[in-house]
């Protein structure tokens, strides 16, 4: 299997969780998938009030600088143990 085609298969199982996993959790995981995805952060950060678009964005810009491949070994990485966590 691809890293690519492993990659979109963990996103994919991550949508069926049997439990939703914790703000952190789901801030990593989405800073990971935008950084393989689309690479760096492409916009100014939200204003102040906010919120769920600054962690958002927080979350995509700590990755900031790290390659596509790095981002998607480190999404499958994070992505199973939350499964292993939550179950599907």
């Amino acid at each position: 299997m691809t890293l690519k085609a492993e990659f979109e298969q963990c996103a994919e199982d991550i949508k069926t969780m049997k439990s939703r996993p914790t703000d952190k959790e789901l801030g990593d995981l989405y800073g990971l998938y935008k950084q393989a995805t689309i690479g760096d952060i492409n916009f100014a950060r939200p204003g102040f009030i906010e919120l769920t678009a600054k962690a958002k964005w927080d979350a995509w810009n700590l990755r900031k600088g790290m390659s596509q491949e790095d981002a998607m070994n480190a999404y499958i990485s994070v992505g199973k143990k939350i499964l292993e966590k939550y179950g599907m």
